[in-house]
Order: C-alpha cells, then sequence, then structure tokens
C-alpha cells in the first residue's frame, strides 16, 4: 500500500471471476482497474523504449454492484441478516474491505429490505428495489449521453462524438438499449435479463448490425488477478510473430537466388581509409 492506495482482488459482478480493484484508503473510495491496449504499441520513457503500451485506467465504481453479488447469493435463503454475514468471501477476504465504505448503510436501502433489532440492522435481497434501482441508473446514464452529444444508433458501427444535434437522430430505444447494456457489465446476466424485462426493452432485430462497441479499444474484459500487476492483459509478442503468417510477396522473395547479391548492410559499412600519396 502506497500513499494509502492499496491494489485489492475482489469479485467481478458480472462475471464472478476475480478481478483488480483499487482501494483509495484516504477517500474511501473503490474504483475499477480498465485497460486501453492497441497493437505494437510502445512508450517512449527518457532514453528507453517500454515495449509493453498498455494504459490501465481507475475510475470509480459504485461498490454497490459488489455488495449486491453477495446480497443475491443470499435471495434463497430468504431470511434477514447482518450485512458482515452476508459480505464473506473465502476466495475474496478482502471484500470486507467494502464494509467500511461511507454512507454504505443508505445505500443498501436501494436494493434490500431492512430491519433493526436490539439496535443491530438486518438485511434481505430485494429484487423490486433493485430493478427500480437499476432502472434509475440506467437514466442517469442515458441523460449523460445525450449531454455529451454520443451517438449509440443501432446502425453506426463505432461510438462517437458527433457535432450539433447529430446524436438526435438517435431513437430513445436505442439510448436505452445502449445505457442497459453499460449497466449490465456491473451485474449477473440474469438480472440484465430481468432489468431488460423491467424496462420493457423489445428483442432486438436480426436485420440490424449489433450495437457499435461502447468503448473504443478499451478492454471490456476484467483485469485478472496477477503476481506482476503491471503485465494484466498482456500477449507475448514473440509468439504472435512466429505464429504469424508470410504474405504472397515474401513467399516469392523467399525463392528468389540471393547467390552473388551483395547484403543492404555492405553499403552501410565503414569506408576503406585512403592509402598516403607519396610526393
Amino acid at each position: 500500500m502506497k500513499n494509502g492506495l492499496m491494489f485489492v482482488k475482489l469479485v467481478n459482478p458480472c462475471s464472478g471471476e476475480g478481478a483488480i480493484y483499487l482501494f483509495d484508503m484516504c477517500l474511501q473510495q473503490l474504483f475499477e482497474i480498465k485497460v486501453f491496449k492497441e497493437k505494437h504499441r510502445s512508450w517512449f520513457i527518457n532514453q528507453s523504449v517500454q515495449s509493453e503500451g498498455h494504459l490501465h485506467f481507475a475510475t470509480p465504481v459504485d461498490p454497490l454492484f459488489l455488495i449486491l453479488h453477495y446480497l443475491m447469493k443470499t435471495e434463497k435463503e430468504g431470511k434477514f441478516q447482518p450485512l458482515d454475514q452476508v459480505v464473506v468471501d473465502d476466495t475474496f477476504p478482502n471484500c470486507t474491505l467494502l464494509l467500511k465504505l461511507p454512507e454504505l448503510e443508505k445505500l443498501l436501502g436501494h436494493v434490500t429490505e431492512e430491519k433493526e433489532i436490539d439496535s443491530k440492522k438486518y438485511y434481505k435481497y430485494s429484487k423490486e428495489k433493485t430493478l427500480k434501482w437499476l432502472e434509475k441508473k440506467v437514466n442517469q446514464t442515458i441523460v449523460a449521453l445525450k449531454t455529451n452529444k454520443i451517438n449509440v444508433g443501432a446502425r453506426v458501427q463505432s461510438a462517437a462524438f458527433f457535432p450539433g444535434d447529430q446524436a438526435s437522430s438517435d431513437k430513445e430505444e436505442d439510448y436505452i438499449r445502449y445505457a442497459h447494456g453499460l449497466i449490465s457489465d456491473y451485474i449477473p446476466k440474469e438480472l440484465s435479463d430481468d432489468l431488460s424485462k423491467h424496462l420493457k426493452l423489445p428483442e432486438p432485430s436480426a436485420s440490424l448490425p449489433n450495437p457499435p462497441s461502447k468503448k473504443i479499444k478499451l478492454s471490456d474484459e476484467p483485469v485478472e488477478a496477477k503476481e506482476d500487476y503491471t503485465k494484466f492483459n498482456t500477449k507475448d509478442l514473440k509468439t504472435e510473430k512466429k505464429n504469424s503468417k508470410m504474405t504472397a510477396a515474401q513467399k516469392a522473395l523467399a525463392k528468389v537466388d540471393k547467390s552473388g547479391m551483395k547484403s543492404i548492410d555492405s553499403f552501410f559499412g565503414a569506408k576503406n581509409k585512403k592509402k598516403d600519396l607519396k610526393l
């Protein structure tokens, strides 16, 4: 931990698998880690070249999405429980850090039923409340998309910024569907399907192409937990190069008889010193 910042391994609420998050102990805030990656990208640092050119972004995330993962697991029990008995995970023991976040009790009212016995509070997952809370999240996302004039039309192949009122040509359904997709990155598929029905979203037409990628060149995969946190979502470029196929021109060039030909390096070598002339 440095400057109150701590990388922790927590559950990804969408996939249920482990992912790396950043916990700011000073601000008492949780951040998710996203990766911007392109092939063959490097960084120039002083007089050296860093071959791994990925960018890691830390963006704030609502901790209630992660708490919701544990609340839903206790739904079958159908009973009220104290939160410290709900948010328990042997695989991700750092999940207890979520309980230290400020105003967590106020947030829980969005997704749970609550009882208080002898000054101690007990909670039970509420699907009805959760869908209403997620609907508000969708509506807030739609407002942000429209405010920033982001085109989300299903016929557009990539999300981009458009000047003027061009973005207004999008249908309201496109905005709802797009916002639903963004929120679905933080909830299980079962809940995502229930939210789609709650929003009364029709099934997408088979004649339309897939909606645009919501994050250009930004990995939607969670950053998996590894010992070396500087190597998230990286590929072995050497293996990639070995597996690359030769083009037709390269194959033709390889068949040329090169006997008697000089190497191109010979044209750039050091010149021979001239002999001294006798007077």
